[in-house]
């Protein structure tokens, strides 16, 4: 630990792991409970263009990921509000859409096939001072509007009909989610990559789900399960010598696992203490 600790690709790797293990569950947690999950998937394919379009025009990959996902997102959201394409069709379409062009243009960029992977499936290790920097600030972002605005959102989330009645802007929140997502896909395009993204936004939300009951203890265990699989996810990379990104997804997914069992027994011998009473209308 202290022989990794000793170099600085090694703690900036650190650092960048604790804002994407924070920032991606803060925001899943909303799109698990919309049943959207695989948004991130259609975002991150849609980011790639973004990122040859950097490549292809030499601007910052990332500013341009940037821009080309909250247009995917803001889309993607719109043609659920008022589209006839229903939402898998629409997600479908970034899917397709997102990766033929993403290929298509880094194709025409010049670059190679280890450029696109780096981008696809992340490269935490060569994450530069700039790029902490910016990752930084896009996370804190993230993470103090979906913390701060989570009674909105979850209102959103849950009943849009019930939200709308009560005076929530449920159109300006639900864009918000969206706008947030392709953030945080964008935060989390170096350390994961954009084809494995989603799942460090959908899984330790679905481990949390496991355990607790309420939304908000939801909400913060997803993030914590979050934290912890990033970090063991980059230290263990170092120590067995392998990709941090899918290192990371596996470790959020072996949580899962522990947590799906753990919340399958306590269910079981709860419901051992407390047999349901038909009598009494338990049910």
């Amino acid at each position: 630990m202290t022989e990794m600790l000793s170099y600085e690709f090694m703690q900036r790797a650190l650092i960048a792991a604790v804002f994407t293990g924070l920032a991606a569950p803060a925001i899943g947690t909303f799109l698990v409970q919309r049943r959207l999950a695989l948004l991130g998937d259609g975002i991150g394919h849609v980011a790639l263009t973004g990122v040859a379009l950097g490549l292809l025009t030499h601007v910052a990959p990332v500013l341009t990921a940037i821009i080309v996902a909250i247009i995917g997102a803001i889309v993607i959201e719109l043609l659920r509000m008022f589209g006839r394409t229903s939402g898998d069709v629409a997600l479908a379409m970034l899917f397709y859409g997102g990766i033929s062009g993403g290929v298509l243009l880094i194709n025409l960029a010049g670059e190679s096939a280890a450029t696109l992977n780096t981008f696809l499936f992340g490269s935490i290790t060569t994450v530069s001072h700039h790029d902490l920097v910016v990752v930084a600030i896009l996370a804190v972002i993230v993470i103090v509007l979906a913390v701060g605005l989570s009674p909105q959102l979850f209102a959103v989330c849950q009943d849009e009909e019930h939200a709308q009645v009560s005076g929530v802007p449920v159109r300006l929140y639900s864009i918000l989610i969206a706008v947030l997502a392709a953030v945080t896909i964008t935060v989390a395009m170096r350390t994961v990559g954009l084809l494995l993204v989603s799942a460090l936004m959908v899984v330790p939300v679905a481990a949390s789900q496991q355990l607790t009951r309420s939304f908000r203890t939801t909400h913060m265990a997803a993030m914590a399960i979050g934290l912890f699989a990033a970090l063991g996810g980059v230290v263990s990379s170092y120590q067995i010598d392998t990709q941090p990104g899918p290192t990371i997804v596996m470790l959020a997914l072996a949580v899962f696992a522990v947590a799906a069992l753990f919340g399958a027994a306590t269910r079981r011998l709860r419901g051992r203490r407390h047999p349901v009473d038909f009598a009494r209308g338990d049910i």
